[in-house]
């Protein structure tokens, strides 16, 4: 299996998503150093986490069209260098504003990574393997967020929080350099292919790149994805901000609390790898997409409103009990990943990065809204526990707005595109 060209396209991408999540929430970790060094309020600091998804969220569109216009190739290379430069201006920050436009920054250089991903993965996956691609790729940005409380702190015992950040900057451009050399748009022009691989693997046409969209029949299919998607990214958004910071309210040390943070965030990349297997598994056994995608995402939804419910119900949870809620609400919630990055795939392959970007504003939404809220309940409450229990009214509506996508129904004009209609075995 490791030697098909198509395997290591997605190893290549796996670790663009670990590396983006490191860079993107290595300021969760940083920040009682920084915050004190600037004497930043809990609020400042839920604004720094949030910063970052302002150009995120306006760029999520535009971002997927570039994808499906240029080709994911040189989109993602291009993201790569500004993201990197953004993550070493953190490292160089004066201040809180300083910071803010370094957020600002990474923002931008981000914003398209996702989608034009899921524009790769529309020429380099079977249909029928789509949530496993899904899945396995967020997997490894769940490893990121286990891996960044770990690995920001052992690099700031070394050198100091700023050499954390120009270190994880370096990182972002070797693999840059990498992708760039070895990646191609089409398939079957990789050296490396074979004639055996390429044969499953959908038609690639050039039109997909260059066609005209269809934005209002686009928009009007994805509207309830992205609402959907905003409720799950409300989730992750307060967990990726405020975990770290949560257990070292705890009076822990902060390696100690780095780890019971990494733990919480282990939980993310077995959610993510399970949920894509089973959305494909039902697709492949039932051959319905509705039951694959909308029953297991509300499913997967209301189980993690369950799982936070010992935080609302008990007024003081000892350490391992309230980890052990936050880690069984953070992998449910991250079931949901695999069937909800193939929905786009599914509604319109032949213009995935721009819906995937339409589905992504709403997690981008949410990241400027989320964490921002709970800084705000921690500053005038002093209560850690509230806004994780704010959160499950979130995961309510998801449970029920779940049911209104139509995966099922493929945009009109799709169905000649070389990809089976809904319903494939």
């Amino acid at each position: 299996m490791f030697r098909r060209v198509t395997t290591k396209v997605l190893i290549l991408l796996c670790v663009m998503y670990c590396i983006t999540y490191i860079d993107r929430v290595n300021v969760s970790t940083a920040a009682a150093q920084f915050g004190k060094e600037f004497d930043l309020s809990h609020t400042q600091t839920g604004f720094v986490f949030s910063a970052f998804a302002y150009p995120y969220l306006i760029i999520q569109i535009f971002g997927g069209w570039l994808a499906d216009r240029f080709g994911p190739r040189r989109t993602l290379t291009i993201c790569a260098f500004i993201w990197a430069g953004a993550t070493v201006l953190t490292g160089l920050a004066g201040g809180l504003m300083s910071l803010v436009f370094a957020r600002l920054l990474l923002g931008l250089g981000e914003g398209a990574t996702f989608p034009a991903a899921t524009r790769a993965m529309s020429n380099w996956t079977t249909p029928e393997r789509r949530g496993f691609a899904q899945g396995i790729t967020h997997a490894a940005s769940r490893i990121g967020n286990a891996a960044a409380p770990p690995l920001v702190t052992w690099l700031m015992l070394t050198t100091n929080w700023r050499g954390a950040f120009v270190i994880t900057g370096i990182v972002s451009v070797l693999w840059a350099l990498i992708w760039v050399w070895y990646f191609r748009d089409n398939p079957r022009e990789h050296r490396s292919m074979s004639s055996v691989e390429a044969d499953r693997l959908p038609a690639y046409n050039v039109a997909r790149i260059s066609g005209r969209v269809p934005w209002r029949a686009l928009l009007r299919r994805m509207l309830p994805v992205t609402a959907v998607y905003f409720c799950y990214g409300w989730v992750l958004w307060l967990f990726l901000g405020w975990v770290p910071q949560y257990f070292q309210h705890q009076h822990m040390q902060l390696g100690k609390s780095a780890l019971f943070a990494s733990g919480v965030f282990l939980t993310g990349v077995l959610g993510d790898w399970l949920g894509g297997e089973l959305t494909d598994f039902i697709m492949r056994r039932t051959g319905n997409l509705r039951l694959a995608r909308n029953v297991m995402v509300s499913t997967c939804m209301f189980l993690a409103l369950l799982a936070l419910a010992p935080i609302m119900l008990v007024h003081s949870l000892s350490i391992p009990l309230a980890a052990l809620a936050l880690s069984v609400g953070f992998f449910f919630n991250e079931m949901t990943i695999g069937p909800m990055w193939a929905v786009p795939m599914d509604i319109a392959p032949q213009y995935a990065g721009t819906a995937s970007g339409i589905m992504n504003m709403g997690s981008a939404a949410a990241a400027i809204v989320s964490p921002v809220v709970g800084g705000w309940i921690i500053d005038h409450t002093g209560n850690w526990n509230l806004p994780f229990i704010v959160s499950m009214a979130l995961m309510l509506s998801g449970t029920l707005l779940a049911f209104v996508m139509r995966p099922d129904r493929q945009l009109p004009g799709e169905a000649n595109s070389g990809e089976p209609s809904a319903g494939y075995a």
